[in-house]
């Protein structure tokens, strides 16, 4: 079906790639760290969980049901497959995990937005997954409307390097075919890079298909290889991989798309409470998902995850921001590194159920958390509230200013001659100040990140003004980027394949919502 959408087409392939030149909106680079990441365990630690996992690996085994294609697989590699439980050699897995590349590009339709996952770098995706909206109005079931403002939202901010995957659940959308409504989108309503559909084999596989659609330069040979998806392979912890997860992993694996291979961690409820122990975990998980990836074809892109929480003990919660978060993201960090691995984990995290002070409090520890640990590639880097079930609009744009922040502790500090400030030092003297001297002149436009949100005024002008709370201002602009957004250039005959192609996709089923 994807040939035949391509074959509708006209026009040369210049004519193509000058379509493709988006609107210009101001885009800070990916984040390449200048500083040194936060390493918490000592060597010594890392050789107790690196050989417990292998220990768990080889006498606990890992749960592949209901999946004879990869119990085959792990037969010919080695494995003792009892059932469908795989018992992984000392050494097997590891082997395997080295033919993973340690970086890759993930390409994007307007190519300044190509990212490049792994190294000291650091690219920034939204929220994912929450059913539920809260905007002005309260808090409601996600639309395809929301959705396409989120994009939107993603698509205006300069420190998101990413426009992630499901941004929110278009719940008003069918479950079979929303996943179409919702790449589209991606596709059309931004130029950065995107994530596939994960919930079926044959929705990574529309996935591909939509993908070689778009990124065709007129030849017909669509994505030939390269990398334009990252998606989200959850594993079912403790060490369970369910078939739904790893058929959408060998569609990818197979087409040379990246994969985040991510334990769901829940302290004290699918791992164990102590940190030392759910690292352990975590590492077998991963190990034997990147393992098995590369089982389906060696060298596929692949990312070593890491999705940290606690429970609240008094009322079976999740928990977020917390210290033994912290640890095990920054152990984690350290254990993917030795491992060769890009890295994902962190986020906007937070428990609340408003974008309040705890909110506040507990995104900050875990965005800072992200950042020291080493992190290549970080979902729900904004908009994430009330434990990952809510998808904020405030919130989004509050999480989007913050992340310059990111950015700009990333640098380090520079110790070139102008940044030594001695002409500056000179011309002022004692009992000076600095406000009109020629450094300052010079240098003031870039010397400090400015937010483009929080309030810095008088309080007689911020009164004046309203005495707006950070919500409001966050409400103001959510408003005023939505109302200035202009869609990116895309070759309408691009345009035109992707919506025969879901249309024609669509209408060959019947509506699912379950």
């Amino acid at each position: 079906m994807a040939e035949a959408a391509r074959g509708r087409r006209g026009g040369g392939g210049a004519a193509r790639r000058a379509e493709r030149t988006s609107t210009k909106v101001e885009q800070a680079a990916y984040i390449t760290r200048g500083i040194p990441d936060f390493e918490i365990l000592t060597a010594e630690a890392l050789e107790i969980i690196e050989t417990n996992a292998e220990v768990v690996l080889e006498e606990i085994g890992v749960a592949f049901p209901e999946n004879e294609t990869a119990l085959e697989l792990w037969r010919q590699a080695g494995a003792d497959v009892r059932g469908d439980r795989v018992h992984i050699p000392k050494g097997l897995a590891r082997k395997l995990c080295a033919t993973a590349p340690s970086r890759f590009t993930q390409i994007a339709r307007n190519s300044d937005r190509n990212v490049e996952i792994g190294g000291r770098n650091l690219v920034l995706a939204p929220v994912y997954g929450p059913p539920f909206v809260r905007d002005a109005g309260g808090r409601r079931y996600a639309t395809l409307e929301d959705f396409h403002k989120f994009v939107k939202l993603g698509h205006m901010s300069k420190w998101l390097h990413h426009s992630g995957g499901t941004v929110c659940e278009p719940t008003d959308i069918p479950v079979n075919k929303r996943h179409f409504d919702m790449l589209l989108a991606h596709m059309t309503l931004t130029d950065k890079p995107f994530m596939g559909s994960v919930t079926e084999a044959s929705r990574a596989a529309d996935s591909v298909e939509m993908c070689d659609i778009l990124f065709d330069d007129g030849t017909g040979t669509g994505l030939n290889d390269r990398t334009a998806m990252i998606s989200l392979i959850n594993i079912n912890s403790p060490l369970t991989f369910d078939s739904i997860m790893m058929g959408a992993l060998e569609v990818y694996a197979k087409a040379n798309q990246a994969v985040i291979i991510s334990p769901f961690i829940v302290g004290g409820a699918m791992a164990p409470v102590s940190v030392a122990g759910t690292l352990t975990q975590v590492l077998a998980e991963v190990m034997a998902g990147v393992a098995y990836s590369q089982l389906v074809r060696a060298g596929a892109p692949v990312v070593f995850g890491a999705f940290v929480t606690s429970i609240d003990m008094n009322s079976g919660a999740p928990t977020f921001g917390t210290p033994e978060a912290a640890q095990i993201t920054y152990g984690a960090g350290q254990l993917a590194r030795r491992l060769g691995l890009p890295y994902r984990s962190a986020g906007s995290f937070n428990g609340s159920k408003l974008p309040d002070a705890q909110a506040a409090y507990e995104t900050a520890n875990s965005l800072n958390t992200g950042l020291l640990s080493g992190v290549n590639f970080m979902l729900h880097a904004c908009g994430w509230l009330e434990g990952g079930l809510v998808a904020d609009f405030e919130k989004f744009v509050m999480d989007a200013d913050q992340l310059g922040v990111l950015h700009g502790l990333a640098r380090g500090v520079e110790i070139d001659e102008n940044a030594q400030a001695m002409d500056a030092l000179r011309e002022v003297g004692p009992g000076g100040h600095f406000l009109g001297c020629a450094h300052t002149q010079a240098n003031y436009k870039q010397a400090f990140w400015k937010s483009q949100l929080l309030d810095y005024k008088p309080y007689e002008t911020w009164a004046d003004e309203g005495s707006r709370d950070t919500r409001a201002l966050a409400s103001s602009r959510v408003e005023k980027l939505l109302a200035t957004y202009e869609q990116p250039a895309l070759d309408p005959a691009i345009r035109e394949a992707l919506i025969s192609y879901v249309a024609e996709k669509k209408s060959g089923m019947p509506d699912a919502f379950m």
